[in-house]
């Protein structure tokens, strides 16, 4: 419980530090309001054409008698939808981030500065940045998809498909939602995919604590887009604790990551080998 309070407390100063610093909410609007309207057009379609595809899907329910037919087809037309929902709250972030990729990462790094001690830089170009944050967010997306198929398919159990499985849903949004968030600070710090994964599981209710009050609080468009800079700059705050706490438990904190590595060696979870990670 300790741990689900503390993700929330990062959430809420995230979103202090952009009011405090109302420039910087300004900046961070932009990609959300791009991300936004072509969000809000792929719902609109899916909100028209659910019921189409739905009929076309189940043929074999077309002689079924009134009101059998009405409510099989409504329920898995809102369940259709509520997938697309479910997909949507995770990619809208992952498409906001590489939209906005240069937005969020002077952000994130203006956090850094006011907290004070070492600004990390990745070393990367542009370019190999939103080609990393591409792919892992394609990765990531991946997992989500084969959750999401699982979840729908649960979710015909009578009873627990309307209770625990839209509620290990928004779990599993909030877990991948704060990877995809904590990813910008964490990429500056050379922790690969697989690292910020390891990190969050370490943690897996702080994780839950910042993550699921942003997923539902994602279902509401316009909120998405106004918390989307506070969310990254609380997501910075809780990936400086967090690799901090990762390296305050190796023999020789100062060195970090590399402590272990012979000279000349790229430090494990790191990108300094670009473009050789599977």
């Amino acid at each position: 419980m300790r741990d689900l309070a503390g993700g929330f407390g990062y959430l809420l100063a995230g979103q202090r530090w952009v009011f405090r610093h109302g420039r910087w909410l300004g900046f961070g609007l932009l990609p959300g309001l791009v991300s936004l309207v072509l969000y809000a057009g792929a719902l609109i379609g899916l909100g028209y054409g659910a019921d189409d595809l739905t009929a076309w899907a189940t043929p074999f329910a077309d002689g079924w008698s009134s009101p059998w037919l009405g409510l099989f087809r409504g329920f898995l037309t809102a369940l259709l939808f509520s997938l697309g929902l479910f997909v949507a709250v995770i990619t809208f972030t992952a498409v906001t981030l590489l939209v906005g990729q240069p937005f969020y990462e002077s952000l994130s790094e203006q956090v850094d500065r006011s907290e004070g001690g070492e600004v990390p830089e990745s070393g990367l170009t542009l370019w190999q940045e939103l080609w990393i944050s591409a792919r892992d967010s394609l990765r990531i997306l991946g997992k989500v998809l084969l959750y999401g198929i699982l979840l729908f398919g649960l979710g015909f159990i009578p009873v627990l498909g309307q209770t625990v499985v839209p509620a290990v849903g928004f779990c599993v949004s909030g877990f991948f939602l704060t990877q995809e968030l904590t990813s910008v600070a964490l990429m500056r710090r050379r922790v690969e995919l697989s690292g910020q994964l390891e990190l969050l599981r370490s943690r897996r209710m702080l994780a839950l604590g910042f993550g699921v009050p942003l997923v539902l609080a994602f279902l509401v468009p316009l909120v998405a887009v106004f918390l989307m800079p506070g969310a990254v700059a609380g997501a910075t705050l809780m990936a400086r604790d967090l690799v901090g706490a990762d390296e305050s438990s190796e023999p020789e904190p100062e060195q970090g990551r590399a402590a272990t590595e012979a000279p000349g060696e790229t430090p494990a979870g790191s990108f300094g080998a670009f473009g050789a990670q599977a």
